[in-house]
């Protein structure tokens, strides 16, 4: 299919933007995309592709612009229940690390986690699948981390592949076991970290290889680098013992306190490191040098009703790759529109819209280590794209809290969004 005339065609090509070159956009006027076989075939102006291709079928995408498919890089969609009440207990005053402490937050998801069946945890999450995909998110990662115990880790990433077989978005699975300290270790954080090393990396190895024998990578493993969580030395210890079994690595780091994991997970040359708000001085120039990404979560502190942010001006001046993401979480961000995230960033990050957009798509899909198939329009890449009902990408950042997404191509599939759901073109 040729998808031509689009008053603007966002291609990102040229590879991860890194500091103050982020949001080069490399836009098309009256642009088109030619697609076979889910792959993009040809990218350029619609006159020179309709002379090269006159007998293609068309696509028509006058006034609309056009641009990759946005990669949520960091997501912890699949699990039981909710905490609406734990929201109210927030905007009345209480603090996120405190409802923590008294066995509330991760932990009250945790418990029903744990007590629902794998055809529960499917149909729960579905909704939010089919609901970031209307939205534009063609790839997400996705975390277990609901379950702290090894038996629920594993039906969590069982759910998690069947969701990725059958839904048009695809998934890159994260293990996160050590997302918090498990109820059964309160008061051993240690112990509870030994457990994780010894016993449920080697077995979450064993069962993703018998399980996915398709995928051609493991899982990453991630961490909760926080006070009350894990310190540096039990996240080191962890992010250690997955890279010796061939695991690739994430942290959660900077989140309340600087305790140092963003330099850790340079060091040990990690994927990403992800929230980053308390971030240092010395952290911040580490990241830049590095290709370990940078991903800001700006719904976390917006839905936890906080004043700071990920320094985003920082990490560019000094280099670093930025990415954005939405945390969607049953606890501080619950949202699945990589487009909210786009307008929060620009307001609150201080990022242009062509810099919140590159920072949605091919720095996110560098973030996941997919951009060398998805992120950008480019020959040979994917055929993830989005067709928006407006003429101009600025709308992107400008407007929120509606959806601009027209329709949603993946993998060379045309689905047309309505609200609330999709449908093949």
């Amino acid at each position: 299919m040729l998808i031509h005339s689009a008053a603007q065609l966002l291609t990102l090509a040229g590879g991860p933007q890194r500091g103050p070159e982020l949001g080069r956009l490399g836009i098309i006027e009256d642009g088109a995309v030619l697609m076979r076989d889910e792959k993009i075939v040809a990218v350029g102006k619609t006159v020179d592709l309709r002379a090269a291709h006159p007998h293609e079928p068309t696509l028509d995408a006058s006034g609309c612009v056009i641009l990759p498919g946005f990669v949520d890089p960091h997501t912890h969609l699949i699990w039981g229940g909710d905490r609406a009440a734990e929201f109210e207990m927030k905007m009345a005053g209480a603090k996120y690390l405190d409802i923590l402490a008294a066995g509330g937050g991760i932990i009250s998801t945790v418990r029903a986690t744990r007590t629902a069946s794998i055809e529960t945890l499917i149909a729960q999450t579905r909704p939010r699948l089919l609901r970031m995909f209307s939205h534009g998110t063609t790839t997400a990662e996705a975390k277990t981390g609901y379950g702290l115990q090894t038996a629920t880790e594993l039906r969590l990433l069982k759910a998690l592949l069947a969701l990725d077989d059958e839904s048009p978005l695809d998934l890159a699975i994260t293990f996160l076991g050590a997302h918090a300290i498990a109820p059964e270790f309160k008061g051993d954080p240690q112990g509870y970290t030994d457990l994780i090393c010894e016993t449920m990396l080697p077995l979450v190895q064993q069962w993703w290889q018998t399980h996915a024998p398709r995928r051609q990578n493991l899982p990453f493993v991630d961490v909760f680098c926080e006070d009350q969580a894990f310190d540096l030395a039990q996240s080191r210890q962890i992010l250690e013992k997955a890279r010796t079994l061939g695991f690739p690595l994430k942290i959660h780091a900077d989140e309340f306190d600087n305790l140092g994991g963003a330099a850790l997970a340079v060091e040990l040359g990690a994927a990403s490191a992800d929230h980053l708000v308390k971030t240092s001085a010395a952290d911040i120039a580490a990241l830049g040098q590095s290709d370990t990404v940078a991903v800001s979560l700006p719904c976390t502190p917006f839905g936890l009703a906080e004043q700071d942010y990920t320094p985003a001006g920082d990490l560019l001046e000094a280099g670093a790759i930025l990415a954005l993401a939405t945390d969607c979480n049953p606890g501080t961000a619950w949202n699945e529109s990589m487009q909210f995230v786009i307008a929060l960033a620009c307001r609150m990050l201080k990022l242009t819209p062509a810099q919140a957009i590159a920072a949605c798509t091919i720095n996110a899909a560098h973030a996941i280590r997919r951009a060398d198939r998805i992120g950008s329009l480019e020959e040979g890449k994917q055929a993830d794209l989005l067709i928006l009902s407006v003429p101009d990408y600025r709308h992107l950042g400008y407007r929120f809290g509606t959806n601009l997404v027209k329709q949603v191509v993946k993998c060379g599939r045309v689905y047309s969004v309505d609200v609330g759901y999709y449908r093949s073109a």
